[in-house]
């Protein structure tokens, strides 16, 4: 992941790592790095984060272990560029993430698309709760029902239930202020693709502090080991 580059990797990673676990900005970790002697501009490091963010995170969802049954899926809104697009997030009824997916757009059509990717990597689940949101009731009961056509089978199991309240939601709501906290200090982002790899990195920190990857050792191991090792 990082052979040939001109800075070593573990001038690399942890910036990485930093900046997407902590409210630091692209000049606190200049600052960080010419404490320790480096001299590397904040522009660098944004570069670093782009590029290095999306592939830990490739390498981590096969690993993720099985969520519960009972899921609260929601969106919230993002500013790129000074217009608001949309993360798509799911977690379970513990906490877990279940699915998060960065969308320039908020229709039946996506929606649909984030239900699927979720269902694909994690299976049927018991129960759906949202908010009043017609449009995410209307994907849900899509995307079973194309999954029934596709796979017969399913038959026999029983009908994903969907719940809706407001309230009972505020769940995945207080889930939604971590990331928006982490943003905050970034100033919003430069362009989509941009906020499509943090984001992605971003949502990964918490499934790594929650110890939602397989792991074979008894003791959970730290978030920069956690790092180390998808970047190996």
């Amino acid at each position: 992941m990082f052979k040939g580059r001109h800075f070593d990797r573990s001038v690399t990673l942890p910036c990485v790592r930093w900046y997407l676990a902590y409210n630091l900005s692209l000049r606190n970790l200049e600052e960080m790095m010419a404490e320790r002697g480096i001299s590397v501009d904040h522009a660098t490091i944004h570069r670093w984060v782009i590029r290095y963010s999306p592939e830990p995170l490739k390498r981590f969802n096969p690993r993720k272990r099985a969520v519960t049954a009972k899921w609260h899926v929601d969106e919230t809104y993002i500013k790129v560029r000074g217009q608001w697009k949309y993360l798509y997030r799911a977690i379970g009824s513990n906490g877990d993430t279940v699915e998060f997916w960065f969308s320039e757009r908020r229709n039946l059509a996506v929606a649909k698309c984030f239900l699927r990717k979720a269902l694909k990597r994690h299976g049927w689940p018991e129960r759906i709760l949202i908010d009043s949101s017609q449009t995410n009731r209307e994907a849900t009961l899509s995307c079973e029902t194309q999954s029934l056509l596709q796979d017969p089978s399913r038959r026999k199991l029983e009908s994903i239930r969907i719940h809706q309240s407001r309230y009972l939601n505020n769940r995945i709501e207080q889930d939604h202020r971590a990331v928006k906290r982490r943003i905050r200090s970034m100033m919003g982002f430069k362009s989509a693709n941009s906020a499509r790899a943090i984001l992605g990195g971003i949502g990964m920190v918490p499934m790594m502090r929650k110890g939602q990857a397989k792991n074979a050792c008894a003791q959970q191991p730290s978030l920069a080991e956690q790092f180390e090792r998808l970047a190996a």
